[in-house]
């Protein structure tokens, strides 16, 4: 996360340019920009070292009126109150976008998973989520994985929420499968971007999956996932950058070799036999047709937007692109599919998994995709229709279509 962008201002700046188009009153603007609920909360926890450290979390609750709150827990050193209202804002807009029953949420703890043992983030998660649990639930506030946590991660939130309210595998999704989580689950975001990318790439620019070259920045669940189904795809990823290091094959890189070596190289691509090292910020550079940013966010920025070579932008981290950055590729012609569309993949089977929670009746992983691809490729086609209707960027149109569908449901309420 760049510190020198407020993400919070940077999302309202981007509701706005939907919120003029739909004409939306300065009073509604205020409602939907508004979060329902913050809670910020101080955790003591006693370190194996035997020092005492007081750790603060956040979870911001933005608007539920369409469904009970989703949204991830992360874990990072950076992590400020500003971002988490963001992400939670983005995230009532992505469910409101892929039209499933969900308001947006989101939170997380301020640290450094990298400098705690397993037993302390196990504490710290657990503490976490006690000081929190009033107002979660499969009704309520449902958290998932994000940047640095997990399915462990996810199983410690069932069972602490548990010892309060009983067995409710439906309050926490990104479970293990053991603990009713669902098929499909880890690679739903990374599948959804593949669609994204089919439906942009060969039925909006007329071209083909068979031969087009990705870049990606960042190969965690996302990135790696994601590149694995465009590759099955027939396209060829010539370029992976991570935090350590980066490398390149004009030709195209062996996946499933690269996938193979960052499981056993702690998750990082560096060193890769398979292919060139160069540095991982020139990324950006790399020639190819589609880029895939999916690790942070603000990296497409005023100043890395101009270096880019690729003709499409597919985000698939939360927010990676900044509103200077928006309008530069709109002069240069490249469209950008939005976090709230391309992304979406995981928050719509987190809702098969709740689903499946709920009725405790499970589907496979074939059937999972099935209804994924189906929910997609719809939001895609609406979403499509405002860019032409609007003659306005993706992003826009995506906001466009989240709004018209939060206030309806704002005006059926009664508010």
């Amino acid at each position: 996360m760049t510190r020198h962008t407020n993400l919070f201002e940077n999302v309202n700046r981007q509701f706005d340019a939907a919120a003029d188009i739909l004409g939306l009153s300065l009073e509604l603007r205020e409602l939907l920009k508004t979060p329902y609920r913050e809670i910020t909360v101080a955790m003591p926890l006693r370190m194996e070292d035997g020092t005492l450290r007081v750790f603060k979390g956040y979870r911001v609750q933005h608007n539920g009126v369409r469904g009970p709150q989703k949204g991830g827990i992360r874990y990072h050193p950076d992590l400020e109150l500003d971002d988490v209202r963001a992400l939670a804002s983005l995230m009532t807009w992505k469910a409101a976008v892929v039209n499933i029953p969900f308001g947006g949420a989101r939170g997380g703890i301020t640290c450094d998973p990298a400098k705690l043992s397993l037993h302390e983030l196990e504490m710290l998660t657990r503490r976490y989520i006690s000081k929190l649990s009033m107002v979660l639930g499969p009704t309520r506030d449902i958290p998932a994985p994000d940047l640095n946590t997990n399915a462990q991660t996810m199983a410690w939130v069932l069972d602490e929420y548990g010892r309060k309210n009983g067995y409710q595998p439906a309050c926490v999704t990104g479970k293990p499968l053991e603990l009713g989580g669902s098929q499909g689950r880890p690679a739903a975001t990374g599948k959804g971007l593949a669609i994204c990318a089919r439906e942009a790439w060969e039925g909006v620019l007329g071209g083909t999956l068979q031969g087009a070259t990705v870049a990606l920045q960042g190969f965690g669940n996302v990135g790696s996932h994601a590149a694995t189904f465009l590759h099955e795809a027939g396209a060829k990823v010539t370029a992976v950058a991570d935090l350590y290091g980066a490398v390149r094959a004009p030709g195209g890189l062996d996946l499933p070799a690269l996938r193979a070596h960052a499981h056993a190289n702690r998750g990082s691509v560096t060193g890769f036999p398979g292919g060139e090292a160069f540095d991982p910020a020139t990324l950006w550079e790399q020639p190819c047709d589609i880029l895939i940013p999916a690790a942070l966010s603000g990296v497409l920025t005023r100043e890395t937007a101009p270096l880019v070579q690729a003709r499409l932008v597919l985000e698939g981290a939360d927010a990676p692109t900044t509103p200077e950055a928006d309008e530069i590729f709109q002069a240069r012609g490249i469209p950008v599919i939005p976090d709230i569309l391309a992304n979406a993949g995981g928050v719509t089977v987190s809702y098969y998994e709740w689903v499946q929670n709920l009725q405790q009746l499970f589907w496979d992983e074939a059937e999972i995709f099935s209804k994924e691809e189906k929910v997609l490729v719809q939001a895609f086609a609406e979403v499509h229709e405002r860019v032409l209707a609007h003659h306005c960027s993706w992003r826009t149109a995506a906001l466009v279509l989240a709004l018209e569908r939060v206030k309806k449901a704002n005006e059926l309420r009664g508010w």
